[in-house]
C-alpha cells in the first residue's frame, strides 16, 4: 500500500503543474480572445455613439470617411470629434461584425456592416467599416477607421 501512496503524491503534485504550465501562459487563443473582446467593446461603444470612450486607448486614430477623405493620424479627441459630426444625422439600426482578421501578430482588422437610417428619410442604407486593431503593451488599440459605402 505505501507504493500506491508514493505512486499517487507525485501525480497529485505533476498534473497541477502540468496545468499551470501548459493553460497559465496567455497564447495564441488567449490573444484572440483579448481581440475579440475589443472589437465587440469597440461595436457597444460604436452603437452608444461613445466616441470617446471607443478612442480612449489610443494614442493617435486614422480616419477614411466617405465625403471627407482620409486624415493623417489624429488625437482621440479629434477623431471622436470628426466621427460624432459624420454619424449624428443617422439612427443606427444595426452594426454586426463580419469578420475578423489577424494581419500580423500585432495588427488586426475587424469588418462590420452598418445599417441606419437618415433622419427625415425612410431609407436605409448600408456601410462597410473596418476597425483596424494595434497590439501595444500587450492590449489591442484602436487605432484606424474606414468606412466605405
Amino acid at each position: 500500500m505505501r507504493r500506491n501512496r508514493l505512486t499517487v503524491r507525485p501525480l497529485a503534485v505533476i498534473l497541477p503543474m502540468a496545468g499551470i504550465l501548459q493553460f497559465g501562459a496567455p497564447g495564441p487563443g488567449w490573444a484572440q480572445a483579448e481581440l475579440e473582446a475589443s472589437v465587440e467593446w469597440g461595436r457597444t461603444a460604436w452603437l452608444r455613439h461613445d466616441f470617446e470612450a471607443l478612442f480612449a486607448s489610443s494614442d493617435t486614430v486614422r480616419l477614411q470617411l466617405p465625403e471627407i477623405g482620409s486624415h493623417q493620424a489624429v488625437t482621440p479627441a479629434h477623431a471622436a470629434q470628426v466621427l460624432k459630426e459624420y454619424l449624428s444625422p443617422a439612427d443606427e439600426i444595426s452594426f454586426e461584425l463580419r469578420q475578423i482578421r489577424e494581419a500580423s501578430e500585432d495588427h488586426a482588422y475587424a469588418q462590420l456592416a452598418r445599417r441606419y437610417v437618415v433622419r427625415g428619410t425612410i431609407d436605409e442604407r448600408v456601410e462597410t467599416v473596418f476597425l483596424g486593431f494595434r497590439r501595444v503593451a500587450g492590449r489591442w488599440r484602436l487605432r484606424e477607421v474606414r468606412i466605405t459605402p
